[in-house]
């Protein structure tokens, strides 16, 4: 599977890294061990992988050479239900949107292959902070970083394009296979 993922300057990115930290130390979740290398992100689009990646790297290349960094606000704290996540939510600005959406429409000969939870008018953009947690840790998270987490303002500064990487049905690693900063 590949994702193609926003990453977010490096205060906020530190900033939640350190919030990850705090979370594993209080034994309440391993979210950022979990994966080799995770970085904060928000998902813009996922596709599997009968994309061929040499297209869809020159298009990606072609598509993010000109885009501008996007200035966001990150000030509540969510959850999907009956899935143990706990995630930040940006504000669904109309720039935000047309970014998302323009992605989509530029990359529409990958509808096919594309999770179908990233496509428009599906989408709930997040930035994760925990996830599979049983009940009682995710009441335990949700306390702790509704104190813990101040509203950020933030930028995205980055488009990478990941791949994930199983074993034994579970994600391990997620590296960038390429990745354009955005001017």
């Amino acid at each position: 599977m590949y994702g193609v993922v926003a990453h977010l300057d490096s205060n906020t990115e530190n900033y939640i890294k350190q919030v990850w930290k705090e979370l594993s130390d209080k034994a309440l979740s391993q979210y950022a061990e979990e994966v080799q290398d995770r970085r904060p992100h928000i998902t813009i689009a996922g596709y599997d992988s009968g994309v061929n990646i040499e297209q869809f790297i020159a298009k990606f290349d072609n598509f993010y050479e000109s885009k501008k960094q996007i200035s966001i606000n990150l000030n509540s704290l969510g959850t999907f239900l009956n899935s143990g996540a706990l995630f930040l939510s940006p504000v669904p600005s109309r720039e935000f949107l047309e970014f998302h959406n323009n992605h989509h429409k530029n990359f529409e000969i990958y509808q096919t292959s594309a999770e179908t939870q990233y496509l428009p008018n599906n989408w709930i953009p997040h930035c994760t902070i925990a996830n599979r947690l049983n009940e009682e840790k995710l009441k335990e998270a949700i306390v702790y970083c509704t104190t813990r987490i101040e509203p950020l303002t933030t930028t995205i500064v980055e488009i990478s394009l990941i791949k994930a990487i199983y074993e034994n049905n579970k994600c391990i690693k997620s590296p960038s296979i390429h990745s354009k900063v955005l001017r």
